[in-house]
């Protein structure tokens, strides 16, 4: 009978968790979703082929969507690739080799995971879309 018992329990703990890490997946805001607040507040400008590379300070993985770039002045390029984008993943790190001091549309970026070091694909950049906040009028 105590055998049951504990096994009741079991199941009744088991029973409360199991939507509870459902609605914790559900509330994961979806890679669309995380560009958007990344976003949030500013304006896009023209694409442009190139992007200093001196000017990047960090890069973003959106998760099969999208590479965003931080440079100077608080200024975000986001780049969708034109080819591989659904291998995007934020754990990955992104290796580029360039010949220029420029990242540009036709560079090609290697994907490694974080931890192994396995190299686990590649994208091809397309046109990069600055974004800023629209300047205040004083």
């Amino acid at each position: 009978m105590r055998t049951f018992s504990l096994l009741f329990a079991g199941v009744a703990i088991l029973s409360t968790a199991v939507p509870a890490a459902a609605a914790t997946r559900a509330a994961r805001p979806t890679p669309e979703q995380r560009l958007a607040k990344l976003l949030a507040g500013r304006v896009a400008g023209e694409p442009v082929h190139c992007i200093s590379l001196r000017d990047i300070r960090s890069s973003e993985i959106i998760d099969g969507t999208a590479i965003v770039y931080r440079t100077g002045g608080n200024r975000l390029y986001v780049n969708r690739p034109r080819g591989g984008a659904q291998q995007l993943d934020y754990d990955d790190v992104l290796v580029t080799r360039t010949s220029t001091s420029q990242l540009c549309s036709i560079d090609i970026v290697r994907l490694v995971d974080r931890t192994s070091r396995f190299e686990t694909g590649f994208v091809s950049l397309d046109d990069f879309v600055p974004y800023a906040r629209p300047a205040t009028g004083r």
